[in-house]
C-alpha cells in the first residue's frame, strides 16, 4: 500500500445526523468539552483539512487555542500550529478568508485541479501553496503528496461532501463522532454521510473504541484501518506522548 498519512475523520452532528442548519447562521454543536478535545486532536494533528465549502461558510483559522498544547509541539521540535489544507474545484476561496490570513505563520496547502493552478497561484499570491492535481485525480493523490511533504497524522474536521468522500473511499483510520443533544428536523440540512457505496457495511463493521461523555454530548470512536485504525503508516499516526489537557474554553472553535 502506498504510504499516507494516519486520517481521523472529527464531526459534530445532531441526533439526526445533521452537520449544520440549513439557514445562513451556523449551527453550533459543540460544547466547551467538545471544543477542548477537537483541540487536543489539533495539538496532535501534523495537518487539518477542510473542504473549500467550510472555508467560506464557517470562515474557521484551523489553530490550536490552548497556550499550553502550542508550547508542547514547540518543545518537540514542531510548528506551533498544524498546516492547513483545503480541495477546491472550482477555485472559489477569497484571499481575505481567515484560512489564509489568520494562521499566525502556520502553513496553508491549496489542492486544485492542474487547469486553475495558475490563475489560483495569482489569486492567493503568497497566503497559501497552490498543488496542481492532474484530472482525474481522486483523495488518494493528496493524501500521498502530504505523506511526502511529512505529514504522518490528517485531521478531517468536514465539510459534508469531503467526509463522506474520504468515507466512501476507504481512507478513514478514525472516525470521531460528537453527538449533540438535540433534533434539527430540517429536510435541507447537510446530513454526515449521504447515500454511497462504503467499504464499512453490515458486512464489514467498525470497531467501537471508546464511548466518551463531554457534558451533555457523547462521543463515539471508531477504528476503522484495516489493522483497527493503525493505517497504511503504521505508528507513524500515533498519538504524541507531549499531549495536554487544557481547561474548557469557552469561545467558539475557528
Amino acid at each position: 500500500m502506498t504510504e499516507r498519512p494516519y486520517v481521523l475523520l472529527s464531526c459534530a452532528i445532531s441526533v439526526d445526523g445533521c452537520l449544520d442548519a440549513s439557514g445562513a447562521q451556523r449551527l453550533v454543536l459543540s460544547g466547551p468539552a467538545d471544543l477542548d478535545r477537537v483541540d487536543d486532536e489539533r495539538s496532535q494533528a501534523d495537518a487539518i483539512m477542510v473542504g473549500a465549502g467550510t472555508i467560506r461558510r464557517d470562515d474557521p483559522r484551523l489553530l490550536i487555542r490552548a497556550p499550553e498544547r502550542r508550547a508542547a509541539r514547540t518543545a518537540g521540535g514542531l510548528p506551533e500550529h498544524p498546516a492547513g489544507v483545503t480541495l477546491t474545484a472550482s477555485g472559489d476561496l477569497d484571499p481575505g478568508a481567515r484560512f489564509f490570513t489568520g494562521h499566525e505563520g502556520a502553513q496553508r496547502l491549496v489542492y486544485c485541479p492542474a487547469p486553475l493552478a495558475a490563475k489560483l497561484h495569482i489569486q492567493l499570491n503568497d497566503l497559501a501553496e497552490v498543488i496542481a492535481l492532474p484530472t482525474p485525480a481522486g483523495l488518494g493523490a493528496v493524501l500521498t503528496d502530504l505523506a511526502a511533504r511529512g505529514v504522518h497524522r490528517l485531521l478531517v474536521e468536514g465539510g459534508a461532501r469531503l467526509s463522506r468522500q474520504f468515507l466512501v473511499d476507504g481512507l478513514v483510520d478514525e472516525l470521531e463522532l460528537a453527538v449533540a443533544p438535540f433534533f434539527v428536523g430540517d429536510a435541507a440540512a447537510p446530513r454526515f454521510a449521504g447515500p454511497g457505496v462504503y467499504p464499512h457495511g453490515p458486512g464489514r463493521p467498525m470497531r467501537l473504541a471508546e464511548v466518551r461523555r463531554l457534558d451533555d454530548i457523547v462521543l463515539l470512536r471508531y477504528l476503522l484501518g484495516d489493522d483497527h485504525g493503525r493505517g497504511a503508516n503504521g505508528e507513524k499516526g500515533a498519538r504524541r506522548e507531549c499531549a495536554t489537557r487544557a481547561e474548557p474554553d469557552r469561545g467558539t472553535q475557528a
